[in-house]
């Protein structure tokens, strides 16, 4: 029912529409429509729009070999990484709020909900570019984080043929390569056909195999209108990798290359199947719609040997070297559906000018998670090394007994149905100045059902989410914004008891001024913002898969963010963000009895981070071009693990990196990253959960064009 007034929606508003391009005249056969837009975003600049918007595009994505999204937002400061699931999945903290750390974080892809099933970590190899969309605008995207949305714009089909095959190698015997192809047929349909396939040691002793498929068809039903579809076919194949443990609360003992866990267990799988259609239409220039939908299959499986968590069962803490392990089996099941609808345009009323916009959406998310596990035993005087699955952390001897069976722990299916409708209205009242209003009904529904003992449980909500803007252009150099947004989100799943949490609702409120420089060369944005979530939740780590209630949530900071080119042609990126994120409410853990104090930061999320690159080209001969450039990363001290004082170090990275142009169709690049071999951790679920970073590593790659 929903789905069907959603359709209804814009299927209604296009008479209306017609005749408002039919009081156009003529001015409908001029538009030509080359390829989608994005959803929810309006007809503007960055300049007028009340909120901070970063965008990371493919020159600074090829200027850092980036391969995966997580690598992309290091270099947006306000972006920390969160705990990744050993690597299998996207993990981060847009302002300090990360969201349910039982699932992989939520983004967008060209507009639509993604990222939440199980299918690995997000390629980029069909990735155009990639927008950090901050503040209170993310309200109106629905279901997201008070902190901002990641949107992902893919690469489309479009006229021009054209293509680029890549290879490149690196340290730890990877190899990689990528192949993008633009085929038009004519000038009413193409198609772009973008693959890569991927085989890599680590530094950790571990293996991956990883490919994708990421086509696109773009089909134009006319001067005015376009359908586009892009496929998502990925699999991915890791061991499962929980990280070095700290001793006593201190890291650095045991090395940072060694596995702890089993290449017996073998490698687990994710699986991804994804599917986007979208039909735009320009009535004329003041008026468009938009309509789509996503359908998106994910799966992960497998065996994994890992860390136990609990004092009582856990050897390391005794004799400072035998660490105790769980096994673990999963097999999780995602499935997406999203559907929307938008219409877009421009009006004058009473002499003022709006740019309007308004949509429904809805979305549908299953979840299920079959999870064995097999847990050590209490450390007694005759427990045994066997019973304890023990493994010493100096001198590790893999296979030394028969990998455990893992039993029942957790069987659950999990269902979401979300509506929403959205309105926005940007209002220019002349003088330089525009306000924004606008607002965002959802209306969810929750079902979960524990098939190990037959429990279910539902709830419905609904809230209307209202958001504001004003933006102020004192010069063609210089803006000023402020915007306040209210948010809401359903936490999906229950307690280890069944109960279903209240949902999460937020306050987002940020000032700042924007630079357009150097005749528009270079443009930047200073925001300070303050941030307020309820009913937040944590992972329970006696419980996998399950989650506690941590109450309030507040993060506040600075952020300071520069693109373009500096005089003398220099490429310059530059991300700076102070974030103050901490708890609002005392909560005592029932699990380990550990209490969470107001006051208390949140875990993962340094107070300072920065990130700086810069890029020089330089002609050699008129046919040849050398590009020279690098980079230094600082991210600041964190938490460790929640309700301690178990903190991962401040780390500063450094990289070099080199392009030659030798002709139109070839490209040599080589880099060195962690250029000082620094040792560092990215983050941390607890103290013998730790996610050590690479050492200095190297990396060289060809490109041919044609």
């Amino acid at each position: 029912m929903r789905t069907m007034m959603m359709l209804l929606l814009a299927g209604t508003a296009m008479p209306a529409l017609a005749a408002a391009a039919d009081d156009g005249g003529d001015a409908a056969a001029e538009i030509t429509v080359t390829a989608s837009r994005q959803p929810y975003r309006g007809d503007f600049t960055v300049q007028e729009t009340p909120a901070a918007i970063t965008t990371i595009d493919q020159t600074w994505l090829n200027n850092n070999n980036v391969l995966r999204l997580t690598d992309a937002l290091d270099l947006n400061a306000s972006v920390a990484r969160q705990n990744n699931f050993g690597g299998l999945w996207d993990a981060f903290a847009v302002r300090g709020f990360a969201g349910d750390e039982n699932l992989p974080s939520g983004y967008l892809v060209n507009g639509y909900n993604n990222g939440r099933g199980f299918g690995g970590s997000r390629d980029v190899s069909g990735v155009e570019k990639i927008e950090v969309l901050k503040g209170p605008q993310a309200a109106l995207y629905g279901r997201g984080e008070p902190g901002g949305v990641i949107n992902i714009v893919t690469k489309k089909a479009d006229f021009d043929t054209r293509g680029t095959i890549g290879v490149q190698a690196g340290s730890w015997d990877r190899q990689r390569v990528d192949a993008d192809v633009n085929l038009a047929a004519g000038e009413t349909a193409a198609v772009r056909l973008i693959g890569f396939y991927e085989d890599a040691g680590s530094f950790r002793g571990t293996r991956s195999q990883r490919w994708g498929f990421t086509p696109s068809v773009l089909v134009k039903l006319g001067e005015a209108t376009a359908l586009t579809y892009e496929l998502e076919l990925t699999r991915a194949e890791a061991q499962f990798d929980r990280g070095v443990v700290a001793i006593n609360g201190q890291l650095g003992a045991m090395s940072r290359r060694t596995f702890l866990g089993e290449p017996g267990d073998g490698p687990l799988d994710a699986e991804v199947t994804g599917h986007q259609l979208q039909l735009s239409h320009d009535f004329n220039a003041d008026w468009s719609i938009l309509i789509g939908g996503q359908h998106r299959d994910t799966r992960l499986t497998g065996f994994s040997t890992e860390a136990e968590l609990a004092g009582s069962r856990q050897r390391l803490g005794r004799d400072g070297r035998s660490l105790s392990r769980q096994r673990r089996f999963r097999d999780y099941d995602a499935e997406h559906q999203v559907l929307r609808g938008e219409v877009q345009g421009r009006l004058e009323t009473g002499g003022l000018k709006h740019r309007v916009l308004f949509g429904a959406d809805y979305d549908r998310f299953e979840n299920s998670q079959l999870f064995l596990r097999f847990r050590p035993a209490a450390i007694g005087a005759t427990t045994t090394a066997q019973q304890s699955n023990d493994i010493d952390i100096f001198a590790p001897v893999y296979g030394r007994f028969p990998l455990p069976t893992p039993g029942p722990q957790t069987n659950r299916l999990d269902t979401q149905k979300a509506f929403g409708l959205y309105v926005q209205d940007q209002i220019d009242l002349g003088g330089d100045v525009q306000i924004r209003l606008g607002g965002r009904y959802d209306d969810f529904s929750l079902t979960t059902l524990n098939r190990a003992n037959g429990v279910a449980s539902a709830r419905d909500f609904n809230r209307f989410s209202p958001q504001a803007g004003i933006v102020y252009e004192a010069n063609p150099t210089l803006s000023f914004y402020a915007a306040y947004g209210e948010g809401f989100r359903a936490n999906i799943g229950a307690d280890v008891a069944g109960r279903i949490f209240n949902p999460e609702t937020s306050r987002s409120a940020e000032i700042g001024t924007k630079l357009n420089l150097l005749d528009g060369k270079l443009t930047g944005t200073i925001a300070l913002f303050n941030l307020t979530k309820d009913n937040v939740l944590a992972a329970d780590p006696a419980n996998p898969g399950f989650s506690v209630p941590i109450g309030r949530a507040r993060s506040r900071g600075l952020e300071v963010d520069l693109n373009g080119k500096l005089p003398g042609d220099v490429d310059l990126l530059l991300s700076y963000a102070f974030v103050d994120a901490t708890a609002r409410a005392a909560v005592l853990d029932p699990n380990f009895s550990l209490n969470i104090r107001v006051g208390d930061r949140l875990i993962n999320i340094p107070r300072h981070q920065f990130n700086v690159q810069a890029a020089k080209a330089i002609a050699i001969t008129d046919d040849v071009k050398l590009t020279l450039g690098g980079g230094v990363q600082h991210t600041g001290g964190r938490l460790g693990e929640t309700a301690t004082q178990f903190f991962l170090p401040a780390y500063t990275l450094a990289r070099l990196f080199a392009r030659a142009d030798i002709s139109e169709r070839v490209e040599i690049f080589a880099e060195v990253s962690n250029l000082f071999n620094a040792t560092y951790y990215t983050n941390s679920f607890a103290q013998l959960w730790v996610q050590p970073g690479q050492p200095r590593a190297g990396t060289v790659a060809v490109r041919f064009k044609f």
